[in-house]
């Protein structure tokens, strides 16, 4: 039987701070729980981004699109290192789900709180910093402990135990359309747990050397800081003619695509936060997409506790499923008016609840 990690699971900040020899199985257990959850609380602010964006065949959507494909299977890639060593992810609880506005789980990079609104200058300098790595090819950085040097140690720990890895409860999902750095392979050896890993950190963060994303769906597509950095900025990245090892946002230009202006979710949701109740077809909308969120949670958790191939891939799709209903609900709610005369709208709360 799996061992069910411990929903009280040590903060990132304190795992980083055990001596290697202590990182043994149950701290791998506990930091890789940890992984998994902050790889979820990036999928709802990328997906408001997202959906916001008024032309999903633009340039911009396609960038962010490709964004959220990755951080989808960087999750599925952390629920697998999780289960090859004995444990189980916990998505499905309210008392653990991320909430919005609130911290990165773990309390990697404490400067920051993160938010749901639709694609803006704030929610893009905000992406921009949960990627960012230590040592940027750009001159741009906060110096704060990345979350590529949680899964370098991550690595550095499963090479200390490679007999750990048991290649249990594997979730296979293929996703070649979207590229092979996106796929969800399979964990059964130390390679597998190497490949995962730098998949990982380097389409998040990029290389020492490069901003390119070395995992592509497409040729020359940069890693997800630089991504974000470059929309910041309303221009490409590029060589400098002077420095050929140097970078700067001094390309041609990227102009902000219209964009349904989603405001800030409240603490505790729309409902919540001192404005006048919402009409029952916009509180009908909001139940709507939590119910289908947590539903996805759900699957995804009952596909790793799964006992045959066929239910895991069962409750897979089921999830998969959940995730595409995700998207109309929530731009109807992005086209709803605040009572508040802001000109701002409702979106998506991304709140878990039993369903």
């Amino acid at each position: 039987m799996a061992t069910f990690v411990n929903y009280q699971s040590s903060r990132i900040v304190e795992l980083m701070d055990a001596r290697e020899d202590q990182r043994d199985v149950e701290w791998l257990k506990d930091a890789l729980q940890q992984a998994v959850m902050l790889e979820l609380s990036t999928l709802p602010p990328y997906l408001c981004a997202l959906w916001s964006i008024e032309d999903q065949e633009s340039d911009v959507a396609q960038a962010m699109s490709r964004v959220v494909f990755d951080e989808m299977s960087h999750l599925g890639l952390a629920g697998n290192l999780l289960t090859t060593i004995g444990g189980m992810p916990r998505l499905a609880d309210a008392r653990t789900a991320p909430k919005y506005p609130g911290p990165l789980p773990g309390g990697v990079r404490p400067d920051l709180t993160v938010f749901l609104s639709g694609l803006t200058k704030d929610s893009l300098d905000l992406f921009s910093r949960i990627e960012e790595p230590d040592d940027p090819v750009t001159e741009e950085s906060s110096r704060h402990t990345s979350i590529g040097a949680f899964y370098s140690a991550i690595g550095e720990a499963f090479r200390q135990h490679p007999q750990l890895i048991t290649g249990t409860r594997q979730i296979r999902r293929l996703m070649s359309h979207h590229g092979e750095g996106n796929d969800v392979l399979e964990i059964t050896w130390l390679a597998g747990v190497e490949k995962a890993i730098g998949i990982i950190k380097e389409q998040g963060e990029g290389t020492a050397a490069s901003p390119e994303n070395p995992h592509p769906g497409e040729q020359g597509e940069l890693a997800h800081f630089y991504v974000f950095r470059e929309l910041f900025h309303g221009r490409k990245l590029i060589r400098t003619s002077q420095n050929p090892d140097r970078w700067e946002f001094l390309g041609d230009a990227i102009p902000m695509p219209s964009v349904l202006p989603m405001g800030k979710v409240p603490a505790g949701g729309w409902e919540a936060g001192g404005l006048p109740a919402p009409d029952d077809e916009t509180r009908h909308r909001l139940v709507e997409v939590n119910l289908l969120y947590s539903q996805m949670l759900k699957f995804l958790e009952e596909a790793w506790e799964a006992t045959t191939t066929a239910t895991m891939q069962s409750r897979l799709a089921a999830a998969v499923t959940r995730m595409r209903m995700l998207v109309e609900p929530s731009q109807l709610l992005m086209q709803r008016a605040l009572p508040d005369g802001s000109g701002e709208t409702y979106g998506p709360e991304f709140r878990y609840v039993e369903p």
